[in-house]
């Protein structure tokens, strides 16, 4: 299990976790911590790239040392565990005995675990006419029928009209129309760019769908007049909504809890 961070004082938490830190940005970190910043990376790109920095890192340097059984990603703030806790259960210490240690037995029949899903029709109708008014105005039922709150629909309202649409038609011909009717037809994702996987085989496949499709949208969106965070890091949103899509139609996927507690209130 790879933790990501932002800060080099996390370090020793995450190994107590029994986890693999991962540092990331521009702080400086332990020098025993796993990065992506050396051999072949794109480490100056985590601005807009958020964790998929040290995905393509793995992809084109770690993938030979990795052994092919669970291959998992959490967060310094989300975490997998096999049971639902309610916030105020969780804290620093808490963590310890609530995070996933092992994936369970039962797990075995299944190829890849996402995160629960989330809905992105159950967003109350204020939020998107302060997010995306000149939306709704072409698009008023949207207000009403929950069903065209579609994937695509929320992609437009949060990082901008379009952009999802116009991505999709650099994708490949074997994805470009399933993901493509997974946006516009279902209206929930897994989300959080979390993912674990039972083969680096099938880890592989996915980078290698996955970014030669980003590569083509920076040459679509650019760097420099990316404004607002869902902008800015709108390469790292494409890749949520395409991350989920690709398990669930390449591999035999479940689900798990994620579990939300930012060790920066306690670390930092």
């Amino acid at each position: 299990m790879f933790c990501i961070t932002l800060e080099p004082n996390h370090y020793e938490f995450i190994k107590k976790l029994g986890y693999i830190p991962v540092g990331l940005g521009e702080k400086n970190f332990n020098k025993e911590c796993l990065g992506d910043k050396t051999d072949l990376n794109i480490s100056g790109k985590n601005k807009h790239y958020g964790e998929y920095t040290f995905h393509y890192w793995i992809w084109k340097n770690y993938l030979e040392h990795l052994d092919d059984r669970w291959i998992g990603f959490c967060q310094y703030r989300k975490f997998w565990s096999i049971n639902q806790y309610d916030s105020k259960d969780i804290h620093i210490d808490s963590l310890y005995s609530q995070v996933l240690k092992e994936v369970p037995s039962h797990f075995e029949n299944y190829e890849s675990i996402l995160g629960d899903p989330i809905f992105t029709n159950n967003f109350r109708g204020m939020k998107f006419i302060k997010k995306g008014l000149n939306i709704i105005l072409k698009k008023p039922s949207l207000l009403f029928n929950k069903k065209k709150r579609n994937i695509n629909f929320h992609f437009d309202l949060m990082h901008g009209e379009n952009n999802l649409h116009d991505a999709i038609n650099l994708l490949d011909e074997k994805n470009k129309n399933d993901f493509s009717k997974f946006v516009n037809t279902e209206v929930s994702f897994n989300p959080h760019n979390m993912f674990i996987c039972k083969s680096k085989k099938k880890l592989k496949e996915y980078y290698e769908d996955l970014f030669p499709w980003l590569e083509k949208c920076e040459k679509l969106f650019g760097f420099k007049d990316l404004k607002g965070f869902g902008k800015i890091r709108i390469y790292t949103f494409l890749a949520e909504r395409f991350m989920p899509y690709w398990f669930r139609k390449y591999t035999k996927s479940i689900t798990m809890p994620i579990t939300f507690y930012d060790i920066r209130k306690d670390l930092n």
